[in-house]
């Protein structure tokens, strides 16, 4: 119903309008009591699926990328479509617009996005006093949030550990693990932040922060799929060295090599399937020369059961959706979720 009704007629119109108005949506029809109808069917309660990484157990495997509610406005409701765990973000310490529209764009002969976004949200402070409402990991009812976590686009680099550190702290007693965003291309010289030393320092700085809390959170980073070859090993060496949980891979990329739709040329973030391989060929790069040091979250392109096995055994431990949501609809979670159980007779 998804693919062959809604879809058609949610792509007739602005993507970034109609994000809005499926948030809107998917709202009111939680306000009438559809909630309960939504996870029965499409959430698959089985401790097969069940994860444990970083001391967090994941009810299942498949998770929602950041950047779909940036704002942690739908958290709960995104949660009934079989989620095991949803990130919000990027937020910054500052609410801030984002880049000038029109900042969002559907390549449909490609199945992918581009994006400009540049972090738009309203500040962390905001988010803070929605992930409130999130009831405890003690509750059966606790939803696994992750916090992805960036710098204000006023804030030059050499001051970007400050802003980082704003949200750690706003966001420790409300988000179960932590994400560092330093690989989107949507925020001026955000990227610089990749290279080793400044990477390492900010990534230290935060350890130190997270050690001197009385139970640390998991810190992760994610990372750009146009890393090459010799940057990927300094990742591992960070990882190594700075003592963080894990890593994200990968973020979107500024490649558009084999595109076919006539706005490929649009400047930003590029998600989807044009990602996929690349996005797998990192995840098994990291893993293989690591040796499976740190536990990877594999996202980039995946829009069937298919693809997220493939990220598994590629060596990621967790996988997450954006734009195959967007494309493909709630069902896919489910189906990669029923995949997996087969896969595991």
């Amino acid at each position: 119903m998804y693919k062959s009704i809604v879809r058609p007629l949610l792509f007739t119109s602005d993507p970034e309008k109609v994000h809005h108005f499926t948030f809107k949506m998917v709202r009111f029809l939680h306000q009438l009591g559809f909630g309960g109808i939504f996870r029965s069917i499409y959430k698959i309660k089985d401790k097969r699926l069940e994860r444990t990484l970083f001391g967090l157990t994941f009810s299942n495997p498949v998770g929602l990328a950041a950047g779909f509610d940036k704002d942690a406005k739908l958290f709960k409701e995104l949660s009934n479509f079989g989620f095991g765990f949803i990130e919000i973000g990027t937020v910054t310490p500052k609410p801030q617009a984002g880049n000038p529209k029109k900042r969002l764009f559907r390549l449909k002969e490609d199945s992918a996005i581009i994006n400009r976004m540049g972090f738009n949200n309203g500040g962390v402070e905001e988010a803070v006093e929605r992930l409130k409402k999130n009831p405890g990991p003690e509750s059966p009812n606790h939803i696994l949030i992750g916090g992805n976590i960036g710098k204000n686009k006023t804030t030059p680099n050499e001051d970007a550990v400050n802003d980082y550190l704003i949200c750690f702290e706003a966001l420790f007693n409300h988000v179960d693990y932590f994400v560092v965003n330093v690989s989107s291309p949507n925020t001026p010289n955000l990227r610089e932040l990749q290279e080793k030393a400044p990477l390492k320092a900010l990534l230290n700085t935060l350890q130190q922060k997270n050690n001197g809390k009385p139970a640390r959170k998991p810190i992760l980073l994610k990372i750009a799929p146009d890393l090459t070859d010799s940057q990927l090993l300094d990742i591992i060496d960070i990882v190594h060295d700075t003592k963080i949980d894990g890593v994200i891979a990968t973020n979107t990329t500024i490649s558009r090599d084999g595109l076919t739709a006539a706005n490929k040329k649009e400047m930003g973030g590029l998600s989807g399937k044009p990602l996929t391989s690349r996005s797998t060929e990192v995840i098994r790069f990291l893993s293989e020369k690591s040796n499976q040091a740190f536990p990877i979250i594999g996202v980039g392109g995946i829009h069937s059961a298919e693809d997220a096995l493939e990220k598994l055994n590629a060596g990621a431990s967790l996988v997450q959706l954006y734009t195959g949501f967007i494309y493909e609809g709630p069902a896919l979670i489910k189906c990669i979720n029923e995949k997996l159980l087969v896969a595991k007779q």
